[in-house]
């Protein structure tokens, strides 16, 4: 059984981001004074009182509206309400009840869940504010005050979120579930891809680039096997990232990367690699990820024989650093290929997390300097002991050496690509730490 669903829903700019990472404990979601900061729904995960569940911060929502960014606001929030179990309404006592609240109240009615009445920014303790009274005229019971910036209240909440859950059974063993971030520059499908797989409006698709603000946890399962796609805003240079917001959303995406078992590497067909594709390339490549690029709006590109080829030998030229990845031409709007990228997740992944016996890699070894011998340096040469894997995700081989400073690059590379003529390792970058004599730690 899946975890419980809390959301958290609200006209904008009520707190709502404040109190999701005050019961996460964490700052997942982006705070900003700036009404519509959080557009797309943001999952986390978040235990109380021995029961483990999901949360879910919503962008605001704004019954009538002409605004397009707002109507996607609101769809999101109708989504996570939707599939929520229990839902919990936030409200200002600064602003006391508006109309806004109180169509919200009835949206909520209707959709037949249990909800709690949150009223925030109840920031001093002991004696009510008697405008707090004000809240029972929504019909939604007894509001529990609460300060999402302070932490009062917020045990009470959770308790009475618990109590309304379902009744709690054996869960499924999720620890087959791959996390796949999408990441890329603005504007290249990244939203549209993670709609099409998920045959859903899940996260905001607009032609402005940089909709996409947090990173958006989406789980999904087929055949192939149980997935978490992280969307992620748009990665861009630095010179052009000017609010707050933008920087929040570069370190979320970055962050992303962090989180993610695999990282989808998504480019704009019509473009190629742009520099800034490389900079987001190198952040999974640093970060030690399995990777696939996928070169998206094919369909848009006019072809000939070998274009595709052609665009694949140029890709991986430069993108030099991580020739190890694999590309895939597909396009987000159509669905071509994107069935594929199951495959490829699965086998990029299980390449991350490959292991290798020492017998074995000392075989390789004794084979590799056989053919070419290890550099010398004013007369003196590298003498190689022996290698063994002390890791994975990505693979991590320790080289035990006479001299660190006589281990060239151009010997590491060497070995890393006898190890991949041997077992692959397609899709994942090879970490190698060069040890000598009298080092007291790997």
């Amino acid at each position: 059984m899946a975890r419980p669903l809390l959301a958290i829903v609200g006209r904008p700019n009520v707190g709502k981001s404040h109190l999701f990472n005050r019961l996460v404990g964490k700052r997942l979601s982006i705070v900003e004074d700036t009404p519509g900061v959080t557009r797309d729904r943001l999952y986390a995960e978040c235990d109380w009182d021995g029961r483990s569940f999901d949360i879910v911060d919503t962008g605001g929502i704004e019954p009538s509206t002409d605004n397009e960014i707002l109507l996607f606001m609101r769809e999101q929030a109708e989504i996570a309400i939707a599939t929520a179990d229990v839902i919990v309404l936030v409200t200002d006592i600064h602003s006391g009840v508006t109309a806004t609240d109180q169509d919200v109240a009835q949206m909520l009615l209707r959709s037949g869940k249990p909800i709690l009445l949150a009223v925030n920014k109840v920031d001093s303790v002991g004696e009510l504010n008697p405008d707090f009274y004000e809240f029972y005229s929504l019909g939604l019971g007894d509001p529990i005050p609460v300060s999402a910036v302070h932490g009062h209240g917020t045990g009470d909440l959770l308790d009475a979120a618990v109590a309304l859950f379902p009744p709690e059974e054996a869960e499924a063993d999720q620890d087959d579930t791959i996390k796949v971030a999408i990441i890329g520059k603005p504007n290249v499908g990244k939203s549209s891809l993670v709609n099409l797989i998920l045959g859903e409006k899940r996260v905001i698709v607009s032609d402005v680039a940089g909709t996409t603000r947090d990173s958006v946890d989406s789980a999904f399962e087929n055949e192939h096997g149980k997935y978490v796609f992280i969307d992620t805003a748009g990665l861009r240079k630095k010179s052009r990232v000017h609010d707050r917001i933008e920087k929040f959303s570069v370190l979320r995406a970055q962050m992303a990367i962090e989180r993610a078992d695999v990282c989808l590497i998504m480019i704009d067909a019509r473009e190629g690699v742009t520099e800034q594709d490389t900079k987001v390339a190198g952040l999974a490549h640093e970060a030690g990820k399995a990777s696939i690029v996928l070169v998206n709006k094919w369909d848009l590109v006019s072809k000939e024989t070998g274009t595709m080829e052609k665009m694949r030998k140029r890709i991986l030229d430069d993108l030099s650093f991580m020739s190890y990845v694999p590309t895939l031409f597909i396009s987000a709007l159509s669905g071509q290929r994107v069935e594929r990228i199951f495959e490829l997740i699965n086998f990029v992944h299980q390449q991350n997390c490959m292991r290798i016996s020492t017998g074995t890699l000392n075989s390789i070894l004794a084979d590799a300097t056989a053919r070419v011998q290890p550099p010398t340096d004013k007369g003196k040469r590298l003498k190689i002991y022996y290698m063994t894997q002390t890791g994975v995700r990505p693979p991590t081989f320790v080289i035990f050496a006479n001299s660190r400073e006589l281990f060239h690059f151009s010997y590491q590379r060497y070995l890393e690509n006898q190890i991949r003529s041997v077992f692959g390792l397609e899709g994942t970058p090879i970490r190698m730490v060069i040890r000598q004599k009298g080092d007291t730690q790997p």
